[in-house]
């Protein structure tokens, strides 16, 4: 691997290998690597929506007090590089390249064949350790129970809200999906959850009691009230052990409160380990967030917003939101979703907030076709959806941006969504310069 390319390639050949839910092969690489995830403390994030925007905001603030923070999140939206970050600074391609050599060369001959995130995972956290990091701030990448970052013993796991999602693997009710989840409560190791399905708090309670872990719920043990919300951002109280006002979240919608308010409780109860974390650092590390992909601008001539929102869930809590953060707005939706998701869950959501609809397919081969996505349209709404919005579709997203573009008057925004892999295209092409296209990530977390 003489280069950045080749690396990434060797990286995404490993995807022969599968989606291995288990923990064997992590836990042996860990041995190899001489324990890397012992090195840190580490705060653990699952959940089926949520966990990037909480990891990012708690990483802000561990950073605003001083110390060195590790973060892993998945997926991508451009680059590889936005998976592993220090101090919120994505891992640079020489460490890359270098963290994936070593690895490589310490588990050739062993006849472990690691899967794309079991090898990315042990990147991570040797990375992390070879930093010095005092927190790795850890996203699963799917479920909990058997997801290669449950290595980890955390000092506080959050568990975010839970819908269906990856259901081949996790199963195919909230409750399945829920237990899966719940693998990452650790014995007498405290839990966060904002899910507000009472049968899933239930769940999750009746499990953090089983393993002698107190829980922490949304709306009962803490709380946030919004006070306002624009297009750009959330300002809201926080009322927990302590209470926080007037405080300003750079992420857009009303689900984004639930993220940062989780991140407020997990420094609470850092503080009652004895961490030393100031108001301050709880209202600048918030304030300083940055997360591509969820409600962000792109452009502003004609604005363009990417949201990798890619399950019912995520799509619901966008659409439901659209009112506070574009109101009168002509909304332009640009829809591309992948072939395994729930096709029908994703479009019903978000279609009647569209006055004018362009399908389309990412370059990838999980891609649904334009024509299954307009066939899951007409199936739900026969032709009676065109009388209200006009609906095109189109070859790639080069050919819906322009189409989008053509639509556009004084008064219209341009929404893209349903994958990250159509949003990081998008961003991509509107010149936000990344890996080549071909090098993104095969498995959308």
């Amino acid at each position: 691997m003489n280069n950045y390319i080749d690396t990434v390639n060797y990286l995404y050949s490993l995807q022969k290998h599968g989606i291995k839910l288990g923990l064997a092969n992590t836990l042996e690489i860990m041995k190899i690597l001489g324990e890397p995830q012992k090195s840190f403390q580490s705060i653990h994030i699952a959940g089926t929506n949520g966990k990037g925007s909480t990891a990012t905001a708690l990483s802000s603030i561990l950073k605003e007090c001083g110390f060195n923070v590790g973060l892993f999140t998945s997926p991508h939206l451009i680059s590889f590089t936005e998976r592993i970050r220090l101090n919120n600074i994505q891992i640079s391609e020489q460490s890359v390249i270098a963290l994936a050599e070593e690895i490589r060369g310490l588990i050739d001959g062993t006849g472990l064949q690691p899967t794309f995130f079991e090898f990315v995972t042990a990147m991570a956290f040797h990375y992390f350790a070879s930093e010095n990091v005092d927190f790795g701030i850890i996203e699963t990448g799917m479920g909990g129970r058997f997801d290669s970052t449950n290595v980890i013993a955390p000092d506080i796991s959050i568990i975010t809200n839970i819908g269906l999602d990856h259901c081949d693997f996790l199963g195919s009710s909230i409750s399945d999906i829920a237990f899966e989840k719940a693998g990452i409560i650790k014995p007498k190791v405290p839990v966060i959850t904002t899910s507000k399905d009472p049968d899933v708090v239930k769940q999750l309670s009746d499990i953090a009691a089983e393993r002698g872990s107190g829980i922490h719920v949304y709306d009962r043990d803490f709380s946030g009230s919004l006070l306002s919300i624009n297009d750009r951002h959330i300002e809201f109280n926080y009322t927990g052990h302590k209470s926080y006002s007037n405080l300003s979240f750079p992420l857009s919608g009303r689900y984004q409160l639930f993220n940062a308010c989780a991140a407020i409780r997990a420094s609470e109860l850092l503080m009652q380990k004895g961490l030393s974390i100031p108001d301050r650092a709880i209202s600048e590390g918030l304030s300083k967030v940055k997360l591509e992909g969820r409600f962000e601008y792109v452009s502003e001539n004609p604005p363009i917003i990417l949201d990798g929102a890619h399950n019912p869930e995520a799509i619901s809590s966008l659409s439901a939101s659209l009112g506070d953060l574009l109101p009168g707005k002509k909304i332009i939706l640009v829809l591309g979703v992948m072939n395994d998701k729930d096709i029908s869950g994703i479009i019903e959501p978000i279609i009647h907030n569209a006055n004018s609809i362009i399908l389309t397919k990412a370059a990838y081969e999980r891609s649904a076709s334009t024509q299954r996505l307009a066939e899951t349209i007409n199936s739900l709404y026969g032709p009676g959806i065109k009388g209200t919005a006009e609906i095109s579709s189109t070859e790639n997203v080069t050919e819906a941006i322009n189409l989008a573009r053509s639509r556009c008057d004084k008064n219209s925004v341009i929404l893209i969504t349903g994958s990250f892999y159509t949003t990081g295209e998008a961003k991509e092409l509107l010149g936000h310069t990344g890996v080549l296209s071909r090098l993104r990530e095969k498995n959308e977390k």
